[in-house]
């Protein structure tokens, strides 16, 4: 009997938990907390990326292009893995 009770109990417990705090967080009073944080975190964002500096770049004309010749690719040797093993050149 006492066992029965302390289950009733427990279950009774965390059903009203799980009521008030689904009825919280669902409540409009909280709907409007968070929407307002939310904007004042925005507004924050905004006044902070205003007062950013912006830094002149200094990436142009970097890429240096390569020009590859057939000729240069024939003439190099090929290397196989197995073949630089056997060979004691």
């Amino acid at each position: 009997m006492l066992k029965e009770l302390k289950y009733f109990s427990y279950i009774f417990i965390i059903f009203f938990f799980l009521f008030f705090t689904g009825r919280h967080y669902f409540s409009d009073t909280n709907k409007k907390i968070s929407y307002r944080s939310i904007n004042e975190i925005s507004k924050k964002i905004d006044n902070f990326s205003e007062d950013l500096q912006t830094l002149k770049s200094d990436t142009e004309n970097i890429i240096e292009y390569v020009e590859n010749n057939k000729n240069e690719n024939k003439k190099k040797k090929k290397y196989y893995f197995w073949d630089l093993l056997t060979n004691n050149d």
